[in-house]
């Protein structure tokens, strides 16, 4: 396996810290590709971050207005003032405000005691949970329906509130549908693939990707490697269709 740079990025001259950086990179999977460190980052519109990394990250959004549409601004928005609601021990009405948040940003459901750093962005933005001790750091984005969830019945501690949900560092990306489950945590600049389900922790830097789809049937015959998945898949016996 070999690891790409881009070709538009590759022609920077990069400072012996950087080369050392990127040594230090784990190996990527044929297809996968990272853009080398640039000497002159991206230019800062004169939005604030919430706003700015939407056109950072989502080249389909072309002005302001689009902008403000999106549900995921609107859902950390809102969670923001939940947010400082619930550090200030008012009851309801954080809860009150992340419920009206779920209903109209399409089911984007914050847990108000969730802690979000700076440049948070959801695309898409449909079906995202993420729970009351799940701790996320800067830049990280999400697609539609991710779940930052727990496992199993928790209690709290005596005097405690005990840590149920992941805590996701900074610069993580994490794909459509995945399930990071757990009090685990997701190292710096990592990225989770689509459907992906997470339940132990992930080292910095690191790729994770669920085992993608495989063709058990190719114009209406088993292949034979699969034929243990495909016992009684036939005209004569259509109930069998429920091992799906």
């Amino acid at each position: 396996m070999s690891q790409h740079i881009s070709e538009e990025t590759s022609n920077n001259q990069l400072s012996p810290k950087e080369e050392q950086d990127l040594s230090s990179l784990p190996e990527l999977p044929p297809g996968i590709s990272i853009p080398a460190p640039s000497a002159t980052p991206r230019r800062k519109t004169r939005w604030p971050d919430a706003i700015d990394v939407i056109f950072e990250k989502d080249p389909a959004c072309r002005n302001i207005f689009e902008a403000l549409l999106y549900q995921g601004l609107w859902a950390i928005f809102y969670h923001r003032i939940a947010h400082a609601l619930y550090r200030a021990h008012i009851p309801f009405l954080p809860r009150l405000i992340s419920q009206f948040a779920r209903f109209i940003t399409g089911g984007i459901e914050i847990h108000p005691g969730a802690q979000i750093g700076k440049r948070f962005f959801i695309d898409h933005g449909a079906g995202t949970v993420i729970g009351e001790t799940t701790l996320i750091g800067n830049n990280v984005m999400l697609y539609h329906q991710v779940t930052m969830g727990a496992t199993g019945w928790w209690r709290h501690g005596p005097g405690k509130k005990q840590k149920r949900h992941p805590t996701i560092e900074d610069d993580v990306t994490i794909g459509v549908g995945a399930a990071i489950l757990g009090p685990i945590t997701i190292g710096r600049g990592s990225t989770i693939g689509a459907m992906a389900l997470v339940l132990e922790p992930v080292p910095p830097y690191s790729v994770v990707a669920a085992k993608p789809t495989e063709l058990l049937v190719k114009g209406g015959e088993p292949l034979e490697k699969h034929q243990e998945l495909t016992q009684g898949w036939n005209d004569r016996e259509p109930w069998m269709d429920y091992q799906i």
